[in-house]
């Protein structure tokens, strides 16, 4: 097999017999290894009727295709669908990494490592040709200007002699630019011209300097740094980045290619990345079909691809078994929960977090169909209230169990980074408290909204005594955003100086730590960091790990109250 459950087909028979065994992509995603895919086959784009005709010569084809008007149309789609397709409106954390020179010894390199918090993944652009890739390359950048769109975007590739091989196996790409004609290289000189600019680095097309233009990029796009990479072959083959979900295909791939390229972007993450989507602006459904049955099975479709929106929305069987969707989910949600009525006993609860886990699943495929929209059934509101008695089992249930666990036992799951990628931030609640002052703080109505968000987020929970306490200052005069930046500043202060009196801390070590804490997303509770912190203990007082311990939870305390506010 190749990388990801991708196999090698033709001549391994011959050489080793018959086959004993293969992994193929069917299996790797029954083993949750990786993800399966939805595929979209975009025709709103008119191609030229002469087009289908077989007797065209494929250059013919290709010139019809690279009609500029046709380019514009597609970066348009994209430039629309994108934040749909990529989940901008979802959030998650991952660990971002990179390499430094060691302040000491420049020659060594250090791995970096730091939390970050995002919102939604990032996709690849394939085209035909490196005139393909140039011309996409402008007219994003036109478009971008013109609708005043920023997205981060770069583009490489190389010369490569043969553009495609036999059994549709993409060429292997060095990083020979020596040979592309003047045109090309000096557009790419461009590009990574552009690609410095914006990321201050000092990138060409010199062969030591662009063979490091590779690894710097291939890192910002782990990183989730580039949002729209544009590649002709490059990256299509070997390249795994979790954060990538979806790849913008004009291009022709077929049977091995096409896994391969497609297999980009089902890389396992989060549960908020559920598939890989792959959006094709060139009829590759019957090589999709194709190349599917040849490196699964029969019935690698059905595994393979995402099932259809009408089968998410309104079920679908299963070998015999009936799969509820979403609509009758929402009708069992609020027929045996409805709101304002408790939840009596420990079954019902588990029920309840069943059946709700069960619907953010499915919202979460859901949102990046079209046709979802104005279809969700329950208001913004009454997702907010079921959210809330949600994460009140939650922290419930973390209590009664072996704390920070989202597996309570093997029954019951609580699906927190589903809940987490459709929360508030604190920008959308300074923005209704500032509506609450614009009503000379008259208008009741907008002290529940901030209620209720507050209350449906795990992140907000945290700060809903500090938020509350700066709504009461709130006067007709206030000016919200300074007013909450020097409240939060005098309150940050006033809460660690009180830790450091009360338990009799190290200030100085104890604020370089918590600046380091809320630097890196995460307060290390283990290792010598926290030890310099503490007291000194008298060495025959019994209860020092007591002690650290009540520390530690004072400090993570404060920890989750100011994390995401400064």
């Amino acid at each position: 097999a190749g990388s990801g459950g991708s196999p090698l087909l033709r001549t391994t028979e011959q050489a080793f017999g018959e086959k004993l065994h293969t992994y193929t992509i069917v299996d790797a995603i029954n083993d949750g290894n990786v993800l399966p895919f939805r595929i979209d086959f975009i025709n709103t784009i008119k191609m030229p009727d002469y087009i289908d005709d077989k007797k065209v010569h494929s250059i013919d084809r290709e010139k019809a295709l690279a009609d500029p008007k046709r380019i514009s149309e597609i970066v348009s789609y994209v430039l629309e669908h994108f934040d749909q397709k990529t989940k901008r409106s979802s959030f998650y954390t991952f660990s971002a990494k990179w390499e430094e020179a060691d302040k000491q010894n420049p020659k060594k390199m250090i791995e970096m490592r730091e939390t970050r918090r995002v919102a939604g993944f990032n996709s690849i652009f394939a085209a035909a040709s490196i005139p393909m890739a140039i011309r996409y390359y402008n007219e994003f950048k036109k478009q971008m200007t013109e609708k005043n769109r920023r997205l981060t975007m770069a583009t490489i590739f190389s010369f490569s002699a043969n553009e495609e091989e036999p059994d549709g196996l993409l060429p292997e790409e060095d990083f020979n630019v020596e040979n592309l004609d003047p045109n090309s290289r000096d557009f790419l000189e461009a590009a990574i011209r552009d690609y410095n600019e914006t990321f201050n680095t000092n990138f060409d097309t010199s062969s030591d300097k662009f063979q490091n233009y590779y690894k710097d990029l291939s890192l910002r796009v782990k990183n989730r740094e580039v949002d729209l990479l544009i590649v002709v072959n490059m990256f299509l083959t070997g390249f795994d980045a979790t954060t990538l979900n979806t790849l913008w295909v004009d291009k022709n791939l077929r049977q091995h290619g096409l896994i391969q390229a497609f297999s980009r972007t089902n890389r396992i993450l989060n549960s908020v990345k559920s598939y890989g989507n792959i959006v094709c602006f060139r009829d590759l459904k019957e090589e999709t079909d194709r190349a599917i049955a040849l490196f699964g099975n029969k019935d690698a479709g059905g595994i393979v691809l995402l099932k259809t929106y009408d089968e998410y929305y309104n079920g679908y069987d299963d070998k015999g078994e009936h799969k509820p969707g979403y609509e009758e989910l929402i009708a069992a949600l609020t027929a045996q929960y409805p709101l304002g009525q408790a939840i009596l006993g420990e079954e019902a609860e588990k029920d309840f977090i069943r059946l709700y886990g069960s619907i953010l699943r499915l919202r979460n495929i859901l949102s990046s169909f079209d046709d979802f929209e104005g279809n969700e059934i329950l208001s913004e509101r009454d997702f907010q209230d079921y959210q809330s008695i949600y994460i009140d089992l939650y922290q419930e249930y973390r209590k009664r169990g072996d704390g920070d666990k989202e597996t309570i036992n093997d029954d019951i799951i609580f699906e927190i980074e589903l809940v987490r990628q459709i929360e508030v931030n604190i920008d959308y609640i300074l923005m209704l408290v500032a509506k609450y002052q614009e009503s000379n703080c008259e208008d009741k109505t907008i002290l529940t909204t901030i209620d209720k968000a507050i209350n449906a987020s795990i992140e907000l929970r945290s700060k809903k005594e500090l938020i509350e306490r700066f709504i009461e200052q709130v006067n007709a005069s206030t000016e919200v955003d300074e007013e909450w930046r020097k409240y939060l500043h005098e309150r940050k202060e006033a809460d660690i100086s009180a830790i450091i009196e009360e338990e009799k801390l190290k200030p100085e070590e104890t604020r370089r730590f918590i600046d380091n804490a809320f630097r890196d997303g995460t307060l290390k509770t283990t290792g010598t960091a926290i030890d310099k912190i503490m007291p000194p203990v008298s060495r025959f007082g019994g209860g020092r790990a007591a002690r650290k311990q009540g520390i530690i939870e004072k400090l993570l305390k404060f920890f989750e109250k100011y994390l995401g506010l400064v």
